[in-house]
């Protein structure tokens, strides 16, 4: 089994559309810390004059009118109806601020985390397109009945298969998470504010890092499997498309309280430890009237872990069945 491992892992390091798709990879990484350093760069000194001016010009509005304000305020307050938020916070001037004006500066610890996700996404999908054309490429060609020749054994076959695309994506993730947590510390170093990161920051970074490499090496293992399924890598790519557009999509947004059996949301509140995500409450007010709100939902990390193993598990037992017993040709 392991030097099967071995043979398919210089298989799918030999391959083009590897090699094409770890550059493309790469390729994103540095359209994404040059978009960080765009995003992270102050502001110039003629705006930061007219930021001043803005704030200057609100606050001497402040001082003339916010007691008139409020005392206005308090009179329409009194005539609404109930129900009714309270006084304090209906009618809340607080007094304008110049750090409120203009750009804040970047901060390391609160767009890490999200620079985070979005890289486990583009990896997550590469992966899955190259581990999908590592084995669906094989059906198309007929190679795979040829290597069923060498070795009769097929579910070692189709182990050694799902193997390879798994752990030759690890490092890769790894490098890749490692360019963009330690770039976008550079460049937040040069230009925005790095002295609220801890220790306790970087452990929460690396453990974000880490599950990003599972959910990479998973997609390309399950890429493999779709790719068995269907025998041919624009089917998978296009199962997979129409999965996003339709599920995540369509049917996410018509019935909102089947969010947490989708895909993306396990997937977030597993990288993330923990994901939020909303739905409409409605309900009759006193008054008679029909009102709806959005309502914050928190979806757990285990609920996220135990969705993607049970997934995983699932469609692994599914592809070894169907490798096992159909004709290859």
């Amino acid at each position: 089994m392991i030097r099967l491992t071995k043979v398919e892992l210089r298989r799918l390091t030999a391959r083009r559309l590897t090699l094409i798709g770890v550059a493309g990879l790469f390729l994103i990484t540095a359209l994404l810390l040059v978009a960080t350093w765009f995003d992270a760069r102050p502001l110039s000194a003629a705006e930061q004059q007219q930021a001043e001016r803005q704030f200057q010009l609100a606050h001497k509005d402040w001082v003339d009118h916010a007691a008139e304000n409020r005392a206005q305020c308090e009179e329409d307050w009194k005539a609404q109806p109930d129900p009714k938020p309270t006084v304090d916070d209906m009618c809340s001037y607080p007094e304008p601020k110049l750090e409120d004006y203009g750009k804040p500066p970047t901060v390391f610890a609160q767009i890490m985390p999200d620079l985070l996700q979005g890289s486990s996404y583009f990896l997550a999908f590469a992966a899955f397109l190259i581990g999908a054309s590592f084995v669906g490429a094989e059906f198309s060609s007929g190679a795979i009945g040829n290597w069923l020749t060498f070795e009769p054994r097929r579910l070692r076959v189709y182990g050694s298969k799902l193997l390879a695309a798994a752990t030759g994506f690890v490092p890769i993730a790894a490098v890749v998470l490692a360019i963009v947590l330690l770039g976008t510390f550079l460049i937040v170093d040069h230009l925005g504010d790095t002295a609220s990161t801890t220790t306790k920051t970087w452990g929460d970074l690396s453990a974000i890092g880490g599950r990003a490499v599972v959910t990479t090496a998973l997609a390309a293992a399950l890429g493999c499997i779709v790719g068995l399924l269907l025998r041919h890598t624009a089917a998978a790519i296009g199962v997979v498309m129409g999965y996003l557009v339709l599920a995540e999509g369509v049917f996410a947004a018509f019935l909102q309280k089947a969010q947490p059996w989708l895909v993306k949301i396990n997937f977030d509140a597993f990288v993330r430890h923990d994901a939020q995500y909303y739905v409409t409450e409605c309900k009759t007010g006193n008054d008679g009237s029909y009102i709806c709100d959005y309502v914050q939902k928190t979806l757990s990390f285990e609920h996220g872990a135990w969705y993607l193993a049970t997934l995983a598990v699932v469609m692994v037992l599914l592809g070894g069945w169907v490798f096992h017993r159909r004709d290859v040709n």
